[in-house]
């Protein structure tokens, strides 16, 4: 009914849950919560501080503006220009957070290099 004055930017959780329901919203929540849990895993097993470093501080982004974005979606919070990782229209966003995720990985694929 076009409540929602950015459906595709500033709201798209909203979107999601709308077409997709309850579930929908619980698989994706649930889906960024394996994201948060790997990346934490990656910074435990790290060989060294940068790498701990590198993962926990990417980690701390990517879960930072996705509970601000749910937060706002929800009603707790103040609207703000956060938008939700992965999943908002917008390129520098989505590059942000996938070279974010390529640190990540980077980080656990030398955690065995000696």
């Amino acid at each position: 009914m076009q409540f929602l004055p950015e459906q595709h930017t500033d709201f798209v959780f909203a979107v999601l849950a709308e077409e997709r329901g309850f579930i929908g919203a619980l698989l994706m929540l649930g889906l960024y919560f394996v994201i948060i849990y790997r990346c934490l895993a990656t910074a435990r097993s790290a060989r060294d501080r940068l790498g701990v470093f590198l993962s926990i501080g990417v980690v701390c982004t990517f879960a930072g503006q996705a509970l601000l974005n749910i937060g706002v979606v929800v009603g707790m919070l103040p609207t703000t220009g956060v938008p939700l990782p992965l999943m908002s229209y917008g390129g520098s966003s989505l590059a942000s957070t996938m070279l974010g995720m390529g640190v990540v990985l980077n980080v656990w694929m030398r955690r065995l290099v000696n």
